[in-house]
């Protein structure tokens, strides 16, 4: 199933399905659900699947109809119904975003490139290299057993989730900016303590990779930057094998095309449930009602290949035919003064 939240001005938040080139409003049929986190409790609650609980509730009235591409088109804040984010929390602060890195060998090279100016070698020369090859020897292990922990990181919480057309920023102490064309996975923690996968989206984990090239430890801080999710949360996605793509236009031209990607779990050298177990491991994300937004990598980067760097009015696109729609997003850079100094002790 394929579910977005979408906004209609001066009515509020809905839930929609998928269906064609149609948007079937779940809302308009169950007004409490206005967020996908509602059906997802309503569907714990009653012992459900979160599948079930919609087909369940549309099952007797069809609900209003909306087009797709109309919703599509829409800009967010505008006086027409747009697109938002297909997940997110009334309190921005119980959404925590975080991400699994050293995934895929693509995505492994180009962060190698970046910190070695080896060309050959009998033995990994970088930490990320050497990560990498701790993924392929444990990173799927056999039998329940626990592997080897993934590099992971943290990139801020609801305050820097983004959903179709919202921009990119680029901050003013920012060097760059970086698309990282990506799967997302959606968790919702509930009354139990127990993480409940929701279904995955597409991502652009953006990043800063001129900072992160600087030195390894500055990964931390390039990682500090909005991103982008959806348009649509897929609820039956296998996640073996996800076809991407990922472009990038100034003023109407193509200034980058990645080709042919490939994510999901046959990619990748660690296991979807490796990746889950090291994050969840953690009680600090098993807080009951929090939403997690998980990344799990890419396999190609445009930072080691191009020569100019991101500025407001670039467009970044991602798509993949396992995840719906495409996820278009502007670059916005901001004007030097929008960081605030500390005004001393109060």
């Amino acid at each position: 199933m394929r579910l977005i939240q979408f906004q209609i001005p001066e009515t509020g938040r809905r839930v929609g399905v998928v269906d064609g080139d149609l948007v079937r409003d779940v809302t308009s049929v169950r007004p409490e659900w206005r967020r996908i986190a509602d059906i997802a409790q309503s569907a714990i609650q009653s012992g459900t699947q979160l599948t079930a609980t919609v087909e369940s509730a549309m099952a007797s009235e069809t609900g209003d109809e909306l087009s797709y591409a109309s919703l599509l088109q829409g800009t967010p804040d505008s006086d027409r119904p747009w697109v938002c984010a297909p997940v997110d929390h009334e309190d921005r602060r119980r959404v925590l975003i975080t991400g699994t890195g050293l995934t895929h060998t693509g995505g492994m090279k180009s962060r190698d490139k970046m910190h070695s100016d080896a060309e050959t070698s009998h033995e990994p020369q970088t930490d990320s290299a050497r990560m990498f090859q701790m993924g392929i020897d444990g990173g799927k292990p056999a039998g329940g057993a626990r592997g080897t922990a993934p590099e992971w990181f943290y990139k801020g919480d609801g305050f820097n989730l983004k959903g179709p057309g919202q921009p990119l920023e680029i901050p003013e102490f920012a060097l760059d900016g970086g698309e990282e064309p990506e799967v997302a996975a959606i968790y919702l923690i509930d009354a139990e303590r127990t993480p409940r996968r929701l279904g995955f989206c597409l991502g652009n984990e953006w990043s800063d990779h001129e900072t992160e090239r600087i030195n390894y430890l500055y990964l931390a801080p390039s990682k500090l930057r909005t991103c982008a999710i959806g348009p649509e949360l897929v609820t039956d996605l296998s996640f073996s094998t996800i076809n991407l793509r990922c472009s990038v236009q100034r003023a109407g031209e193509t200034v980058y095309d990645s080709g042919p990607l490939v994510s999901g779990e046959d990619q990748m050298c660690h296991s979807l449930a490796n990746c889950e177990d090291h994050h969840f491991k953690y009680s600090q994300h098993r807080r009951p009602g929090d939403i997690h937004v998980h990344f799990f990598g890419t396999s190609r980067l445009s930072f080691s290949t191009r020569q100019w760097k991101y500025q407001t009015g670039d467009v970044v696109r991602i798509e993949s035919p396992e995840l719906g729609a495409v996820l278009v997003n502007p670059v916005v850079r901001q004007p030097p003064g929008q960081t605030p100094t500390v005004v001393g002790t109060l």
